[in-house]
């Protein structure tokens, strides 16, 4: 969507605040022993004390609140009976709607004990998003933001998952503009302009560039063996900074 009143922005500072807020309360929470489920409960319990709706179950019927996913899996993970391991990589998205409002956000970390590799690729991913972050504005290239990404991941010897990528949310979860790459892509001309609010996420593995879905139709794997993870902020385009409605 486009802002285009002053109610516009604070509905999404709402939303915005809300899904941040559960995403880093569940993060805080996660600990070895307990299954994606009881920490989608958890999350769940959270969007409803703030009275907004899980996205994904909104607008895709998605068998659980929160999308949870670990090491090889990146994205989509359906909350189950899957017990989180220590050193396990944790990868929590919270999407969710208040008032006819959207905003997406997203994380990953390491459950205790972690190791050099996963510090760097959750260290990388994060960067990466900030980078992006720091070059969007009015009337820059939207392809810019995958070039800052892909910059990023080869800087820090990581590839980028290519089937993931960004959009536009607001009054939806996914909405105009679609398919922001997190890699270059040169004949992309779309431009940033001024009020546009959008999901940036970059998507960085350690040996894949590829997924596939598994046979529970939603989680996607990048392959038994490798490693990701994904940072992913909501923001508001400015002729500066963009605003980071999913920034506390």
């Amino acid at each position: 969507m486009t802002i285009e009143t002053d109610n516009d922005l604070r509905q999404l500072k709402v939303i915005g605040e809300i899904v941040a807020s559960t995403l880093k309360i569940m993060m805080e929470r996660t600990e070895p022993g307990m299954t994606t489920l009881e920490l989608d409960i958890i999350g769940m319990q959270l969007l409803e004390a703030s009275g907004a709706k899980s996205a994904p179950k909104v607008t895709y019927n998605f068998p659980g609140y929160t999308c949870i996913s670990i090491n090889d899996e990146a994205a989509h993970g359906i909350p189950s009976e899957r017990v989180i391991l220590p050193g396990d990589i944790v990868n929590i998205d919270v999407s969710a709607e208040k008032n006819g409002y959207f905003a997406d956000t997203g994380g990953s970390f390491v459950v205790p004990p972690s190791t050099a590799l996963k510090d760097r690729l959750i260290y990388a991913t994060k960067q990466a998003l900030n980078e992006a972050c720091e070059y969007i504005s009015d009337g820059k290239r939207l392809n810019g933001i995958g070039k800052t990404i892909q910059n990023v991941a080869k800087r820090k010897g990581f590839k980028i998952i290519r089937e993931l990528c960004g959009h536009g949310v607001g009054r939806g979860l996914h909405e105009e503009p679609k398919e922001i790459h997190g890699f270059y892509v040169p004949q992309d001309k779309r431009i940033l302009k001024e009020g546009m609010v959008i999901a940036v996420e970059p998507f960085l593995s350690i040996k894949s560039q590829h997924v596939t879905e598994k046979n529970d139709g939603w989680t996607l794997s990048s392959g038994i063996g490798n490693l990701s993870a994904q940072f992913e902020h909501t923001m508001v385009i400015t002729s500066g900074k963009p605003i980071l409605l999913t920034a506390l």
